[in-house]
């Protein structure tokens, strides 16, 4: 994918995030890997978007019912907003279990087609998120679950960072190697070089958008 192209697609998730209606709210947006290295082109397009859940709902028996009946979606107004699910209801999706999946519902309203972007969701920030995936995916031995920690910041709580994007535009923001950033986050030299090379093994074999739905 095109830098510029990536990075507009970039801006018009946080337009959508800051201007429109969510299926749940999105307090922080973030972009990792490749596209915040300065990469021309890049693989993949890698965001990151922490969600809150909602907590006391916004819909009624009645418009969960409805959803449930016109649509196959149950859960509308629990685990996402019946307010968004009313006028977006074409970006309504759920899991296996025929429940309204958040992640899915944001992949669908923010990143449409299939190109090469991967959306992560998560209920943490991006950093606390890091470590905690870090320190799962060392226990278990599973590298390839690493998270990229080398990202950029780029809309928090209502504010959109443009001199960050502006930099990230330009490639000015300085970051290590995979490897190299694993071992600043206290892997020895071995480790972190065998486990960048799962987490770009992994990375290379997807294709199309993806979303992944994480809890900490």
């Amino acid at each position: 994918m095109d830098r510029t192209a990536a990075l507009d697609r970039v801006d018009a998730i946080l337009d959508a995030v800051e201007n429109e209606s969510m299926p749940v709210p999105v307090r922080e947006v973030w972009v990792y890997g490749d596209v915040a290295l300065g990469l021309d082109p890049i693989d993949r397009l890698d965001v990151y978007l922490t969600k809150d859940m909602l907590l006391r709902g916004d819909g009624s028996e009645e418009q969960e019912r409805y959803f449930e009946e016109e649509y196959g979606v149950r859960g509308v107004g629990k685990s996402v907003s019946a307010a968004w699910a009313e006028q977006y209801p074409e970006h309504l999706r759920a899991n296996d279990n025929g429940h309204a999946a958040p992640e899915k519902c944001l992949a669908a309203h923010l990143v449409d087609g299939d190109d090469p972007i991967h959306l992560e969701v998560c209920n943490t920030s991006f950093d606390n998120n890091v470590t905690q995936r870090l320190r799962g995916a060392m226990a278990r031995e599973a590298y390839e679950q690493i998270l990229d920690p080398r990202g950029v910041c780029l809309w928090a709580e209502g504010t959109r960072a443009d001199e960050t994007m502006q930099k990230l535009r330009g490639g000015e923001l300085p970051f290590p190697t995979l490897s190299g950033a694993l071992e600043m986050l206290g892997l020895d030299e071995e480790t972190a070089t065998e486990a960048a090379s799962a987490v770009e093994a992994h990375r290379a074999k997807q294709t199309g958008s993806t979303v992944r739905g994480d809890v900490v």
